[in-house]
């Protein structure tokens, strides 16, 4: 959630201040504290929050600053749209596209074309000594109420393979969240071969560059995120479908669209299409609003 809060932020503003809130009230503000991210005067010109926990905060500070703050919520708030100046909200959550709201295929992030080209520099030479095509694979791991199983290792190795049998070379890039059980498999199945490079989750990243030099991504269908950050690159995308159900309309909202298809191990990639970055459209929207109140284009 902060990185969808975050992106939206730099999207929009030269200066952003990031600001972490209790969970619950009593919110730092105006007095008390021993806290560094107190709420108080001069207010932001622009408040954007994301998630259930942070609407109410929004709704207070915008009461507070006599209506000043320019509100913007990301995601679906659970409560009247009316209490904010803008919400943000993905195509299949439940609050209706009405004024004041937007509704976005994607999920926000702060995974700009400049920062995936410095992460690209630095990986290029280490990314293309695995040849081409390649396939960048993103691989994220269990969530809550759902396990990355065994059986889902299983079944993703054998797609891999299948495009490896088509002459893609893999560059492979776990998550922290992936089970230590599925990182043996896959280091146990491409151990021998020059042609997959697999991070061990030591030293930098990958993850970016990789978004950004493959020539197709493969991404597993546990973070809105990832599949996110890999359609607003503009390379062809297709998701690994765990069958966890809280991603399913998402999922099937992006397969309706032909945004992305599930991933098999089809040699041949999806067609190509352009960039899907749900981040530019809110901000341009937040902008809309700000030079309507005060009649200055950004």
């Amino acid at each position: 959630m902060r990185t969808q809060a975050r992106g939206l932020a730099e999207a929009v503003a030269e200066t952003v201040v990031e600001k972490t809130a209790p969970a619950r009230w009593p919110w730092p503000r105006l007095s008390g504290g021993g806290t560094r991210d107190r709420f108080e005067p001069p207010w932001p010109d622009v408040l954007i929050t994301c998630g259930r926990r942070s609407a109410a905060l929004s709704v207070a500070l915008r009461k507070a600053s006599g209506g000043r703050i320019l509100t913007v919520h990301v995601q679906d708030p659970r409560r009247g749209p009316a209490a904010f100046d803008l919400v943000v909200a993905m195509e299949h959550d439940r609050i209706a596209a009405r004024p004041g709201v937007i509704k976005v295929a994607t999920a926000l992030h702060d995974l700009t074309p400049e920062k995936l080209t410095a992460a690209g520099a630095l990986w290029r030479s280490r990314l293309e000594a695995l040849g081409a095509p390649l396939a960048g694979v993103a691989i994220g791991g269990t969530v809550r109420g759902d396990a990355f199983t065994l059986d889902h290792g299983r079944r993703l190795i054998g797609a891999l393979r299948r495009l490896r049998q088509g002459d893609a070379g893999l560059a492979i890039s776990p998550s922290r969240r992936t089970p230590l059980a599925i990182r043996a498999l896959l280091r146990e199945a491409f151990a021998d071969d020059p042609r997959v490079f697999l991070w061990d989750l030591a030293g930098d990243n990958p993850y970016a560059a990789i978004l950004a030099l493959a020539d197709r991504l493969i991404v597993t269908g546990d973070s809105v995120s990832m599949i996110s950050e890999a359609l607003a690159t503009g390379h062809p995308v297709e998701v690994f479908d765990l069958g966890f159900h809280r991603y399913a309309p998402f999922l099937g909202g992006l397969i309706e669209a032909g945004l992305t298809r599930r991933f098999e191990g089809d040699p041949a990639p999806p067609p190509a299409r352009p960039p899907v970055n749900a981040t530019l459209a809110a901000a341009a929207a937040v902008r809309r609003r700000l030079q309507a109140r005060t009649g200055v284009s950004g």
